[in-house]
C-alpha cells in the first residue's frame, strides 16, 4: 500500500512538471520535462541515500518503500537506475556499473525501436 500511495504522488508530481514545462516552453518539447524530472529525481535519491548511509536519517522499511520505490519510482525510475549504478561503482564494482549503463541504455533504446516498428508495421 505504501508503494502504491507513493507511486500515485510521484506520478502526479511528474505530470505537473510536464504541464509546467509545457506552459513555459515555446516548443513544448518533451525532453525538457523528462530531463528535469530525471535530474531532480537523481539528486533527491542520492541526497536521501547519503543521509541514510551517514545515519543522519533513519527510514523504516515501509518508509523507504514509500519514498524510494513509491514517490521516486512514480516520479522517475531513472533515479533508481542512477542509484543502482552509483552503488555498484561506489562499491568497487565498476565493470558492473558500466555494463548496467550499457545494457539498460543501449538495450532500452533498441527495444523502444523494436516495439515501435513492431506496432507501426
Amino acid at each position: 500500500m505504501y508503494v502504491a500511495i507513493g507511486g500515485a504522488i510521484g506520478s502526479l508530481a511528474r505530470h505537473e512538471v510536464g504541464k509546467a514545462i509545457a506552459r513555459v516552453s515555446p516548443t513544448h518539447v518533451t525532453p525538457y520535462a523528462t530531463a528535469l524530472v530525471n535530474l531532480v529525481g537523481c539528486f533527491v535519491i542520492g541526497f536521501l541515500a547519503g543521509l541514510v548511509a551517514s545515519e543522519r536519517l533513519t527510514m523504516t522499511p515501509p518508509v523507504r518503500a514509500f519514498v524510494f520505490v513509491g514517490i521516486l519510482g512514480g516520479f522517475t525510475t531513472f533515479s533508481s537506475f542512477g542509484l543502482d549504478t552509483f552503488s555498484l561503482a561506489h562499491g568497487g564494482r565498476t565493470v558492473y556499473a558500466v555494463v548496467n549503463v550499457a545494457v539498460q541504455v543501449l538495450a532500452g533504446l533498441g527495444l523502444v525501436a523494436v516495439g515501435y516498428f513492431a506496432a507501426a508495421h
